[in-house]
């Protein structure tokens, strides 16, 4: 049987089967909807049963009876959960190249919103239908995590696979090992890196069919996560070579070192479903980004009036209300205490007709976060009537799933968030307003606004779509040149932090006995995006790997018998706890005081020791220590002594001396 005779058997039986319910029979407990739903997925599975080779085609063909190398019945799928009737002609290239069909890596770039997802999920459903193997995706947020997971879930049922979510608490290592369904794991970057050493440890890592990288490009993010990505991926190249990987990228400037660095082919497009407008506002005055040819980069096209400008000194208000209710609206702000301020205001501000938009659907949302989530923060009590809701990562996942379906539905209007949103939850909006040049404390980086300004315009809604980066006058200069800019590069960061990053992955490869001796490092070593860029600039890897690895002999973490390295208990802790290797022994000597002298009798002390050593976000303040030290009781002064913090070195602290 073809696949056109299924497809329209299918239709036939769907046919059949909805002319025997009566719309009328919903006396039962299963409603009609939910058993039509069920009765396709009977009908899906059928299909679904066929043996391999009717599901195949030959590589670089495409048959008329299949999708892209899937049952047909896969098409009709996106279409019901995903609204899509017809992909996109860079969408249907992308696909027929014959690198996929040869399972060679892929990387490919296009602009925010061009529909980059939904090729990678046709490729893990090919994985798992076709190849009977399972597929991980790594995002770079629990929140985009998060909402995969939801996404992903009506396809699991239908097509018969797990969907698994690892982030935050979630997700077992190593995962369950199933005979008779395949899994979609979806991790953020430090998840991910954990459960691929789970499944080397476990000999299983050939599970993994398909490895699926988005925003690949913050493999040259400076902090830790672009290093701890670039480790994972070296694993999987090393351990697994036959696992495909696939990155999702923006535009960078050196995306020929990703390619060499994963042996992949690459994939470029500019294509935008909607023309996107791009503004700045400076002052009053809202400036148009010219061409990059033209002589002017900027023009004037309006000014804007001046009202509320000294509660609302960015006209916030004024910009999103020329586009809501009938446009939807997206503020970026710089931080998550921001966006609740901005969402604060802009409840105030607007024009307060705005409350009868969608009056009862808006009464009807308090309810359900009151019924689901237990009681409505004080925040979103004030800002949701008028239409508005803040969004970050401070929302637990049942405030999240409803405030942004309330979003996608229309009935809010405005969504004032983080720069999370803009890295994958599919929330577009007619108007992006970025209120500052910054998240965080960090200047923005190119990449980042352009995928904040790529949130603007809703495809098969809007014709167009636009940005407005409020700029204040003394960031004029650095805006200038951040918009002028060339596009940025992508560079490892395995040696930040004194080559922290380059020390854990030696340190795991040797614990996990995927290298046991120098020369096999060495080859590991050499597939490093590191190496190869050290290599353009003269260096030498390998004395950058016999530096760490010497440093990590001295420490005492790996142990060298005739040239067969394996890791000391110390070593093998520090890596199955993702301890850095410069604090492993400092930690160690601090259990073993706690072990000689725990004191008990207040909490302090057991605090001290579970507290991180680092928190990026934690600043000391001299004068708060000391008063808090003075408040100290008797029994938490002796943990203080205990542990090494002496009156003596507080008040050296208090008055500004170095400490030695």
């Amino acid at each position: 049987m073809s696949f056109t005779d299924c497809d329209s058997e299918l239709h036939l039986v769907n046919a059949s089967y909805l002319s025997g319910l009566s719309p009328l029979n919903t006396s039962g407990s299963v409603s009609l909807i939910e058993k039509v739903k069920e009765k396709l997925r009977e009908n899906t599975r059928k299909l679904l049963c066929l043996p391999l080779t009717q599901q195949q085609t030959e590589p670089g063909s495409q048959r008329n009876d299949s999708f892209f190398g899937l049952p047909i019945i896969v098409r009709s799928l996106i279409e019901l959960h995903h609204g899509i009737t017809e992909l996109y002609d860079w969408q249907k290239e992308c696909l027929s190249l014959p690198a996929l069909s040869q399972r060679k890596n892929l990387i490919y770039s296009l602009p925010t919103s061009g529909g980059k997802t939904l090729v990678a999920e046709i490729l893990a459903f090919k994985e798992i239908l076709c190849c009977r193997k399972s597929v991980l995706f790594i995002l770079p947020y629990v929140s985009i995590v998060q909402e995969k997971v939801r996404s992903m879930s009506s396809f699991g049922v239908d097509l018969n696979f797990l969907v698994e979510e690892y982030a935050g608490s979630r997700g077992a290592l190593p995962p369950p090992k199933r005979r008779q369904r395949c899994a979609v794991y979806f991790a953020t970057i430090e998840k991910a890196h954990f459960l691929v050493d789970s499944l080397i440890e476990q000999g299983r890592l050939n599970e993994l069919g398909l490895v699926v990288v988005d925003e690949l490009h913050m493999l040259g993010a400076g902090s830790s996560r672009g290093a701890i990505l670039e480790s994972t991926l070296v694993k999987v190249k090393y351990v697994s070579p036959h696992t495909q990987i696939v990155g999702m990228s923006a535009t960078i400037g050196n995306m020929d070192d990703l390619a060499t660095f994963l042996g992949a082919e690459v994939f470029v497009g500019s294509f935008r479903p909607v023309e996107l407008k791009e503004y700045i506002k400076v002052e009053d005055y809202i400036f148009e980004q010219q061409g990059k040819h033209e002589e002017e980069p900027f023009r004037v096209v309006r000014k804007l009036p001046k009202r509320e400008q000294m509660q609302d000194p960015e006209q916030l208000s004024l910009l999103v209300a020329e586009t809501v209710p009938k446009h939807s609206c997206l503020v970026f702000c710089p931080t998550k205490q921001n966006c609740e301020s901005v969402a604060l205001l802009l409840a105030r501000f607007l024009p307060q007709s705005l409350r009868e938009h969608r009056h009862e659907e808006k009464a009807s949302l308090l309810e359900t976060l009151k019924t689901e989530v237990g009681q409505v923060c004080r925040i979103l009590r004030q800002t949701l009537p008028i239409g508005v809701a803040y969004h970050h990562s401070g929302l637990t996942v049942e405030e999240r799933r409803i405030v942004e379906d309330a979003y996608a539905s229309g009935v809010l209007c405005c969504l004032t968030c983080t720069s999370t949103l803009a890295a994958g939850v599919n929330l577009p909006a007619k108007r992006v307003i970025l209120k500052a040049p910054y998240t965080g404390t960090e200047f923005l980086t190119r990449s980042v606004y352009q995928q904040m300004a790529g949130r603007a315009g809703r495809a098969g809604i809007d014709s167009s779509g636009e940005s407005i980066l409020v700029v204040p006058s003394a960031d004029k200069e650095k805006v200038r040149k951040l918009l002028e800019a060339p596009v940025d590069s992508c560079y490892s960061n395995l040696l930040q932090e004194e080559q922290k990053a380059l020390k854990m992955l030696l340190l795991s490869l040797i614990g996990l006995q995927v290298s046991k001796t120098e020369d096999s490092l060495a080859t590991v070593m050499d597939s490093t995006l590191l190496a190869l860029q050290q290599r353009k600039e003269g260096k030498d890897p390998l004395q950058t790997l016999h530096l760490a690895l010497d440093e990590l002999c001295t420490a005492g973490l790996v142990l060298n018998h005739g040239g067969e390295l394996c890791t000391s208990p110390l070593g093998r802790a520090a890596f199955k706890g993702f301890v850095a290797p410069a604090i492993a022994g400092v930690l160690r000597q601090e259990l073993w005081v706690a072990l000689a002298s725990l004191s008990l009798r207040c909490h302090l002390h057991l605090l001290y020791l579970v507290t991180p050593r680092q928190l990026p976000s934690a600043r000391l303040d001299p004068p708060t220590y000391y008063r808090l030290y003075t408040d100290l009781k008797q029994e938490e002064l002796q943990v203080a002594e205990l542990i090494g913090v002496s009156e003596a070195l507080v008040t050296r602290l208090a008055s500004g001396r170095m400490l030695k």
